[in-house]
């Protein structure tokens, strides 16, 4: 009876870039440093990431017709470059690596948020009213006013200059307690070219 309760509850996914291991470990210093002096670690629960549909819900029996589409959707987008660039903020609780708005990026993200709908009826609505800001978040949720502003004073005027070559989407599971990759979905072969 415990593995049936499981699969009646659905689980919770979103979908993301990934950056290469490099660029991850990298963006992982940034949050322990955060962790580390200005008391907020909620980053740490999920890897590194540009997060292009924000979070839903899906069960676990019906998750190849999750898989499926989404794969065959990967299969036809080609590789880009994503260039991060410094750091911005989503004041008062929110500090993230800047990543460049590219046509490639913006196409990805609205094609993307069209074919789920289309296909699997997965919306959301507050994605669908606002601007895309692509980004890489390394402290938010338990950032405390007073270190945001501590924070933002030091990374404001840090720089970071990294670019990578994205050529998968990444769909993340939650367990419960933390965000992990549950399946890589390879791009194309044919190289972006507006």
């Amino acid at each position: 009876m415990k593995g049936s309760s499981l699969e009646t509850t659905p689980k919770r996914f979103f979908i993301a870039l990934v950056p290469p291991p490099e660029i991850q470990a990298i963006a992982n210093r940034i949050k322990h440093q955060f962790a580390g002096e200005y008391a907020s670690q909620a980053a740490q629960k999920s890897p590194p990431h540009i997060t292009l549909q924000s979070p839903f819900e899906w069960m676990l029996p019906d998750l190849s017709n999750l898989e499926s589409p989404l794969a065959k959707f990967a299969m036809q987008q080609a590789p880009f470059a994503v260039e991060l660039h410094g750091f911005a903020a989503f004041p008062p609780k929110v500090i993230y690596i800047d990543v460049v708005k590219t046509a490639a990026l913006i196409n990805l993200q609205s094609s993307l948020m069209a074919d789920l709908e289309a296909t699997l009826g997965i919306v959301d609505i507050p994605s669908k009213q606002r601007t895309f800001t692509p980004h890489m978040t390394v402290a938010f949720r338990d950032l405390t006013e007073p270190n945001f502003n501590a924070a933002w004073q030091v990374f404001q005027r840090r720089s970071l200059q990294l670019q990578f070559l994205a050529s998968s989407l990444s769909l993340l599971l939650h367990d419960g307690h933390q965000w992990h990759i549950h399946k890589t979905l390879p791009f194309s072969e044919k190289v972006y070219s507006p």
